[in-house]
This record gives structure tokens, C-alpha cells and sequence, in this order.
């Protein structure tokens, strides 16, 4: 093949995107999981970095990053939630959703707000214990308006891929910052609030009766399991092979938005030991400084400490003895110090921390 052909054939592929960086997703192949795992969730960050539970539902999902992947196609870890509490009986305007919240200021190649708006693409490889229809939508913070596609899944609990290409939207931009800019939503159950309308296929509209007409339950049973792996949004009409980061790429991306002193695959809170935990030496009247942030987190955090001999929050081990103590002037690249109450100066400071940055 002529160098000219094998250019052009590459182009139309992966239209105008990039041919590296072009994945707006963060962790879509869920390789990192800093929280590891978290039991009985509604609303929160679950195990695997980025991804978010949204509900209203009495219904609970215990989230778990999981080795069930699609054969072949070079993932090793997926995004799993095992319904733990089941919500048979839908009011109106409950909801379930769960959804990835990008960064306006990562957006701005798409145009939005203008005629030149450009079109993007996402797929995925989802596995659901329900047949039948699925709603997705990108949800843009331009004017809280959002765009639907339907997928459905025809066999239950089997990996299936799913390519979904979504019109730019012309109206109004996205903001230039640190905020939500586009929010990808899988819907997993909805009351009629959400699905008594009509549905449109990639069209921008602000009904919400229209976000997820004929959406199945997927909380039905605590019997369901389901689960997302190679998330991948991209600008183009074309799903380009999924863009595999190494592990240490996507891991300092997700440090952004969540840091913790715990080892990866610890879940944070359920060790004690010395390895995990920070020793320093405390200022002369007690308090104690804290260790540079590894990177530039998204906005200044809420930060949650442990002594390192107890999984009691709010406190540092000062001298061998437990003291309350609080994170002091926090920003997005560090925290001033750690006030210690009552904290006995020139002694070592023994303490864990997460930091919590997401949107």
C-alpha cells in the first residue's frame, strides 16, 4: 500500500480527532479503583475512579471493579454493580443513573455554541441482566439540555458493544472551567416523569419526559448484576479503536479528582499500618505539616484524616496519642497544614488521608 493510500485511509477513520488524547472519558477501562469498593450505594463515586451513581430510588448497588470483561478485546477490568436493594415499584419521578461529568475547559475543541458545533461519538461495552431498551444521554451544562439515543440489549447478562454518534449542539457553549461540561448518563431505571414523553433519536431538548421512554428496570432483583467497561467518547462519527492509557497515565489523571495515601488496591480506612500513613515531625506548638499533593487537584478538596493506629476520622496519632485535627487552608496543589487540638509539640505525627476533589 502507496504511503498516500494508507494516509487516507487513516483520515477517514479518525476524521478530524487525534490520533492520541482523543478519549474525553477518564479510567473508561476501569483500571483503577482507589476507593476499591463501596457497598450500598445510591449517590457517590462507586469502586472505579470517575464513574458516579446518581439516584432518588430506594433501590442499592454495591460497586465493585471486577475481571468479567469481553473476550478480545484487551480489558482486563470492568465496572461492576450487583443490585443489593431492589426497587420494584417506581414513583414517578424516581431515577437511576450512572454517569461520567467531564470538564468544560477538556471540551472546548467541540465548538459547542456555534455553527461548527461538532458531532462526537461513544461506545462501550456494556453487560445488563435485562433485555430491551436502554437509554443514554449527554447531557450538556449549556442550557441543561441533553441528547438521547436508545440502545438495546438482546440477550441479558452478555458483553455487547454499542456506538452511539451525537450531534454537536449549536446553541449555547460550554463554559471555559473546572465545572461539568457534558455529563454521559446511563440510565438504569426511571419513573414516568422521565419516560412518558416520546423519544428522539440525537436530538437536543430540555423535556424530561422524553430522557428514557421505554428504559427497563435494571434494579428490579437484587439478583442483577451490570457492567460497564471501555467507555470511550471521541470527537467524529467513527468509534476508533478504544485508546488503551498505561496504568500510571490513567492513575494520575484520576488523581485529579480523588487522591489517597492508601497503596493502590486498599481500600481506604481498613488499614492501620505504618505503609500507608504519613510520618511527620510536628511543628513546635503541635500542629504538622502535610505532604505535597502528587498533582494538581481539580479544585481545592475536603480532605479526611486517620491516625494511623485507628480508622477513626478526623484525628492524627500526635506522640502515640489520638488528637481531633483538621486539614488548614486547602488548595488544589496542597494543604498549609495540620491543626492539631491540644497537639504536644516536637512529636511525630502519624496520620492517613483522602482527598476529594470530584465534581
Amino acid at each position: 500500500m502507496s504511503k498516500a493510500r494508507e494516509l487516507a485511509e487513516l483520515g477517514a477513520v479518525y476524521d478530524s480527532g487525534a490520533l492520541s488524547n482523543r478519549n474525553f472519558v477518564i479510567n473508561g477501562a476501569m483500571q483503577v479503583a482507589q476507593r476499591v469498593s463501596v457497598a450500598g450505594l445510591q449517590t457517590g463515586y462507586g469502586a472505579c475512579d470517575r464513574f458516579k451513581l446518581a439516584s432518588n430510588s430506594a433501590a442499592r448497588f454495591d460497586t465493585t471493579q471486577s475481571t468479567d470483561v469481553p473476550s478480545g478485546q484487551g480489558f482486563s477490568k470492568s465496572l461492576k454493580l450487583d443490585c443489593s436493594t431492589a426497587d420494584t415499584s417506581l414513583a414517578a419521578g424516581e431515577f437511576y443513573q450512572l454517569r461520567q461529568e467531564i470538564e468544560g475547559q477538556n471540551l472546548q475543541q467541540l465548538l459547542y455554541g456555534n455553527s461548527s458545533a461538532k458531532q462526537c461519538t461513544l461506545s462501550f461495552w456494556v453487560k445488563s441482566p435485562k433485555t430491551g431498551i436502554h437509554n443514554l444521554e449527554v447531557k450538556s451544562s449549556a442550557g441543561g439540555v441533553f441528547n438521547i439515543h436508545q440502545y438495546t440489549i438482546a440477550s441479558a447478562n452478555t458483553w455487547q458493544n454499542v456506538k452511539i454518534t451525537f450531534d454537536g449542539y449549536q446553541t449555547t457553549a460550554i463554559a471555559n472551567d473546572n465545572t461539568a461540561g457534558l455529563v454521559i448518563n446511563w440510565w438504569l431505571l426511571a419513573g414516568t416523569t422521565f419516560t412518558g414523553g416520546s423519544y428522539s433519536a440525537n436530538t437536543w431538548s430540555s423535556t424530561s419526559a422524553n430522557r428514557a421512554v421505554g428504559q427497563v428496570n435494571v434494579a428490579d432483583s437484587t439478583s442483577n448484576d451490570f457492567y460497564l467497561t471501555g467507555v470511550q467518547l471521541e470527537v467524529g462519527t467513527e468509534a476508533t479503536p478504544f485508546e488503551h492509557r498505561s496504568f500510571g497515565d490513567e492513575l494520575a489523571l484520576c488523581q485529579r479528582y480523588y487522591l489517597t495515601s492508601y497503596s493502590v488496591g486498599l481500600k481506604p480506612g481498613s488499614d492501620t499500618s505504618n505503609v500507608n500513613s504519613q510520618l511527620v515531625t510536628g511543628w513546635t506548638d503541635g500542629n504538622c505539616p502535610f505532604p505535597p499533593f502528587s498533582t494538581t487537584m481539580r479544585a481545592a478538596p475536603s480532605v479526611t484524616l486517620r491516625p494511623r493506629s485507628s480508622n477513626t476520622t478526623g484525628q492524627v496519632d500526635n506522640g502515640g496519642t489520638n488528637r481531633n485535627a483538621t486539614a488548614t487552608e486547602i488548595g488544589s496543589k496542597g494543604v498549609s497544614y495540620i491543626a492539631v487540638t491540644s497537639g504536644t509539640g516536637g512529636q511525630y505525627n502519624g496520620f492517613s488521608y483522602e482527598c476529594d476533589a470530584e465534581i
